[in-house]
């Protein structure tokens, strides 16, 4: 089943193709915003991505690669199906290294670019997903006093409590108080716990 509230953005300068479009993506019970150029599709105000982009190759103007250039330039992570009337290698295989999910020459199965779009939404539920359970750890991170946090710079790189006391010029007694408060804090129920929370934050021991 396709996520009904998803949000797909097309676009096409081919009005005939556009509206085709949007009635196939409108039967499978989608929400749909139609472009006529990258242009326009930039220019639109997103509180909040499409979930997924149906992005024409040729365009005047910016084309379908130069419009994938300039979301990952502006970190707009959407799905991409780039769909062409011009069975174009080069033009996609670079697609498809930029991360590209699909990449369709017209005349298309219909059946195939649903296919596409329903891969495209469950890729952009992961992402959101992962994006918000990495907000939610930097969270716990920045609750963090700053001495807890070189505790736990500290802890997450194998060193003991003692060692540790010696690294920061503090009481062995105050390590065992900051490394509770960290492990409370952060939600880790083990130092491994600890570490895989650390190795996503990208934090590492301070050196000495």
């Amino acid at each position: 089943m396709l996520q009904s509230d998803a949000i797909i953005a097309i676009v096409d300068d081919d009005q005939s193709a556009r509206e085709a479009l949007r009635s196939l993506i409108r039967s499978a019970g989608l929400r749909v915003e139609t472009f006529a150029s990258a242009e326009a599709f930039l220019a639109r105000s997103w509180t909040e991505a499409p979930n997924c982009l149906v992005l024409d190759l040729q365009l005047p103007g910016l084309n379908g690669l130069d419009l994938q250039k300039r979301m990952a330039e502006v970190k707009m992570e959407v799905p991409i199906i780039f769909i062409t009337g011009y069975g174009n290698i080069p033009s996609s295989v670079q697609a498809m290294k930029a991360g590209a999910l699909e990449f369709l020459t017209k005349p298309f199965d219909h059946h195939e670019l649903v296919k596409a779009i329903q891969e495209a939404i469950e890729r952009d539920r992961r992402t959101r997903r992962q994006h918000a359970q990495l907000g939610e750890l930097r969270a716990r991170y920045d609750s963090l006093t700053a001495r807890e946090q070189e505790v736990m710079q500290q802890v997450v790189s194998g060193l003991l409590n003692k060692q540790v006391a010696a690294e920061l010029d503090i009481t062995e007694f105050t390590v065992k108080v900051h490394r509770g408060q960290v492990m409370r804090k952060m939600q880790a129920d083990s130092v491994a716990h600890l570490v895989r929370m650390a190795e996503k934050l990208g934090i590492h021991a301070q050196e000495s």
